[in-house]
């Protein structure tokens, strides 16, 4: 089973991908969206949903940190909505909160990435981490 895992943003969408077994999450790439100008990328989406044969879609919920749900959750799942509907596979979501600081610091400590280098795979690598801690979650 191929699992794409998304992190939805208002500006970009991080992409990753489960190997075919879903045992490890990848991260692909990152594409750029306009959520005020309705422009979410579903064609890129789709040639990748094609690439991959994703039978799967997961999204980090970005929850508040005392679990409450902020305008963030509500475009995360109409986003979710909007692909369910769009290409019929099932979408799962996926507490997000604190990835993109997990992120953040695996590039600072592991790689010593320069900030504007971060800024170009840091939603990749936070989808790539919603993902696995799905699949770790669910395998």
């Amino acid at each position: 089973m191929r699992v794409m895992g998304l992190d939805v943003g208002s500006k970009t969408v991080g992409v990753a991908i489960s190997d075919p077994l879903g045992f490890t999450a990848q991260g692909v790439e990152i594409i750029k969206i306009d959520e005020e100008a309705e422009e979410f990328g579903f064609e890129r989406l789709a040639e990748l949903v094609k690439e991959y044969k994703v039978d799967k879609f997961v999204l980090g919920l970005p929850k508040n940190m005392n679990n409450t749900e902020g305008p963030r959750v509500e475009a995360s799942k109409s986003y979710g909505d909007k692909i369910a509907n769009l290409f019929g596979i099932p979408v799962d979501y996926q507490d997000e909160r604190l990835t993109t600081v997990q992120a953040e610091r695996m590039l600072v400590e592991q790689a010593d990435v320069s900030r504007g280098k971060r800024k170009k795979v840091i939603d990749k690598l936070a989808a790539q981490l919603i993902l696995q801690n799905y699949l770790d979650r669910m395998f």
